[in-house]
């Protein structure tokens, strides 16, 4: 990582955020348009969350009158979808739990998740991922040098939550995303449009030499028919009541035996090592920048408890760093010196390959222009 020359004075971002400015004051653009685009949502000024969120349970209770579940939730093992799993059940509703199994949970997740199921009394969905696929498709991202190899897990964890819903003809999918943790802009360039399935089957055919058997992807074209066909919704239900993470956590460990990750994304060994390892050496990007600077400007955490863990290392114990590097290559059949040859090559954007980037921005278009407002698109199956 580059040393930032200009830190933002209210949040963390720093002048190595792409497009990033800062005004008279030192506040960065990133930080404002947040807190001018979800400050409503995190702070209860109207004192109207309670009615909404109680709206809501009416509709899903209602939506499911008769069916064996009245709603979908994704579950990762971290704690938002956790803790929208617990809420859920605190409000009387039946949801079915969906889980992506695609090899590389940790044992901290698949703990959390085991245990909070069997706690609350609620039915599981695992779908596991056909191994030796899914690790081609990663592979073939590897070749491809694109930022967002994690775009592979987002599609399909996403694509399943849809289907498990269609299947039990069910309205509405409860998500963790939300504003108080996670409602910053992404910085363009730091991942890719979680519905690009063209994107995924193209990487794959030009570096995989293959077609897509089993991987349950979702594209512009699906996401739309089950949103606006099948009338399925993704809700951040997390943004209709009060959320501080560190209150949330306390009450999953002492309650519910949840046991904690150093950093968001965590549950996953990939994801761990993607963004501890590979996004800070390859690509020159660390997202705790981006998850901490959230929590500060929503005041959940101090600016200087944050710069103070930014400061770390992405790996807090370096320990879990070497197993991590060699479990790895192991599971990816790489040796050292192939992962650090692809460490050293130059990164490629996305669209160098077939991507459905001009579908995707001309239909959210003609439905902002038929509705009058942004379209209610879930920003990520497990969140940023």
């Amino acid at each position: 990582m580059k040393h930032a020359e200009t830190v933002c004075t209210r949040c963390i971002m720093d002048s190595n955020v792409p497009n990033i400015t800062f005004d008279a004051q030192g506040v960065c653009n990133y930080c404002t348009d947040y807190l001018e685009q979800c400050g409503h949502v995190f702070i209860d000024n109207d004192g109207k969350k309670e009615a909404k969120l109680q709206a809501l349970v009416d509709k899903v209770k209602k939506a499911g009158a008769g069916k064996k579940y009245d709603c979908i939730i994704g579950v990762s093992g971290g704690v938002d979808s956790s803790w929208v799993l617990v809420r859920a059940i605190e409000l009387g509703l039946r949801p079915l739990a969906v889980h992506m199994d695609n090899g590389w949970n940790s044992e901290l997740a698949q703990h959390n998740i085991s245990t909070l199921v069997q706690r609350l009394g609620v039915d599981l969905h695992t779908h596991v991922i056909d191994w030796q696929e899914y690790r081609k498709l990663m592979q073939s991202f590897f070749d491809a040098d694109v930022i967002d190899v994690e775009l592979l897990y987002d599609n399909a964890a996403v694509a399943v939550n849809y289907r498990e819903a269609a299947k039990y003809g069910i309205s509405y999918i409860l998500a963790g995303t939300n504003s108080a943790t996670e409602g910053m802009r992404m910085p363009e360039g730091w991942n890719w449009n979680k519905y690009d399935k063209q994107n995924i089957k193209s990487i794959a055919k030009k570096f995989g030499k293959m077609r897509i058997r089993t991987f349950p992807a979702i594209g512009t074209i699906d996401f739309f028919k089950f949103r606006f066909v099948r009338g399925i919704r993704w809700t951040s239900i997390l943004d209709l009541m009060p959320y501080n993470k560190a209150d949330v956590l306390r009450q999953l460990q002492e309650s519910y035996g949840y046991k904690p990750y150093p950093y968001k994304h965590y549950e996953s060994i990939f994801t761990r090592f993607y963004q501890a390892y590979i996004l800070p050496n390859k690509f020159g990007v660390d997202k705790r920048m981006l998850h901490l600077g959230t929590l500060v400007a929503s005041g959940q955490m101090t600016r200087e408890h944050a710069l103070a863990d930014l400061a770390k290392s992405p790996y807090p114990d370096p320990v879990q760093m070497k197993e991590d590097y060699h479990y790895f290559l192991k599971k990816m059949g790489w040796t050292e010196a192939q992962l650090q040859a692809y460490i050293a090559r130059p990164a490629i954007a996305h669209d160098a390959y077939s991507s459905e980037r001009g579908l995707w921005n001309l239909c959210e278009r003609t439905f902002n222009a038929l509705r009058g407002k942004s379209a209610p698109v879930p920003k990520k199956a497990a969140a940023q």
